[in-house]
């Protein structure tokens, strides 16, 4: 996998998701992707990050835009150092929730992108990585 264009948001309220969904865009709109797979993407995104706020009150993303046999993509990488999930198949599990919502977040983010990776440690932290490639689904 190549890595040709790379940036870093640190995110720690409420007021940087939207120059992050402005961000996502701008690298999902240089690389040519349909408006229909740039929605999903920033909607993917948008899930990610406010979750990320919400359960671990901020981290950083790192944007890139990959090439990997000759398809571009685009891939999210959330880091946060919040509390972690201990049980990654209950979380990802649709209408499950710790935060009285509907319980789509991870579920409904993964079913958006074309790749989707969860590693957890409880007390240390959580990383989604995320990629959505040009021609996606």
């Amino acid at each position: 996998m190549i890595v040709m264009t790379k940036d870093t948001m640190d995110i720690a309220r409420e007021q940087d998701v939207v120059p992050f969904r402005n961000r996502v865009r701008e690298f999902s709109t240089r690389i040519g992707m349909s408006l229909v797979n740039q929605t999903k993407l920033i909607t993917a995104a948008s899930e990610l990050v406010r979750n990320m706020l919400k359960y671990a009150s901020g981290g950083k993303v790192i944007l890139e835009i990959i090439s990997q046999n000759a398809k571009t993509g685009v891939r999210l990488t959330f880091k946060d150092e919040g509390p972690g999930i201990a049980d990654i198949a209950l979380a990802m599990r649709d209408g499950y929730s710790t935060g009285r919502s509907l319980g789509l977040g991870l579920p409904g983010a993964k079913r958006l992108v074309n790749e989707f990776d969860l590693k957890s440690t409880p007390g240390e932290g959580t990383t989604v990585t995320v990629i959505h490639w040009k021609h996606g689904r």
